[in-house]
């Protein structure tokens, strides 16, 4: 099956060092395939991340999935990062409705290697809402980059101490893909077991709103 990722753009983005290694890539789905990804991004009306197995999705979607989990994505990642992630094992998250209270300055777990994040939204025409790379924890104006969440845009990172990360506040559709590749297994569990447990209690409380009124 012929790839949708935008390979030649992965591969020859450049990674920058400061503050911590990342790249970015403006059409990371070739642009015949992008909007047909995006109208089978599964249809998420709460905020927080979903495993893929608490979420319903169309073919052009799961066609991305199988693209990304691929010795010739894995590879451009080791090369651009350093490190082996060959046989790390791989956890998807999905992102489709955002709260004020996201997008706070943080850093990811040290559970994660890297992490890699595709936006998957047909436009952005927000002020808010583009994920920033920060320099620090405490100020989310002082940033080096800031990536606009349209259709198929990327920024990749190496998770580091000072991986500082976060976009002003946005209340809204603003859907995306999380890749993150783990330092083990139980990582792994442990991650899929905590978003599963989040999406079930969203959808009891949707259900008990939607008996209520």
């Amino acid at each position: 099956m012929t790839s949708i990722l935008n390979l030649d753009a992965m591969r020859s983005a450049k990674v920058q060092t400061d503050p911590y290694p990342y790249f970015t890539v403006d059409q990371s789905i070739l642009p015949d395939a992008v909007m047909a990804v995006i109208k089978d991004f599964p249809k998420i009306q709460d905020g927080g991340s979903f495993n893929l197995e608490d979420v319903k999705y169309g073919p052009q979607f799961d066609r991305l999935l199988k693209n990304l989990d691929t010795p010739e994505f894995r590879k451009i990642l080791c090369d651009k990062f350093d490190v082996d992630v060959m046989d790390l094992p791989m956890m998807i998250t999905l992102r489709g409705y955002s709260r004020q209270k996201d997008g706070r300055i943080h850093t990811d777990s040290k559970t994660k290697v890297l992490t890699i994040l595709i936006y998957l939204n047909e436009e952005w025409t927000a002020e808010t809402g583009k994920l920033r790379v920060l320099r620090s924890k405490d100020d989310m104006n002082d940033y080096v980059a800031e990536i606009v969440p349209g259709p198929g845009s990327l920024l990749a990172f190496k998770v580091t101490d000072n991986g500082w990360h976060g976009y002003p506040a946005f209340e809204g559709r603003r859907q995306s893909i999380q890749i993150n590749f783990l330092t083990g297994e139980g990582a792994n569990k442990k991650h899929k077991f905590f978003h599963g447990l989040s999406a079930k209690l969203k959808k009891l409380r949707r259900k008990g709103q939607d008996e209520e009124y």
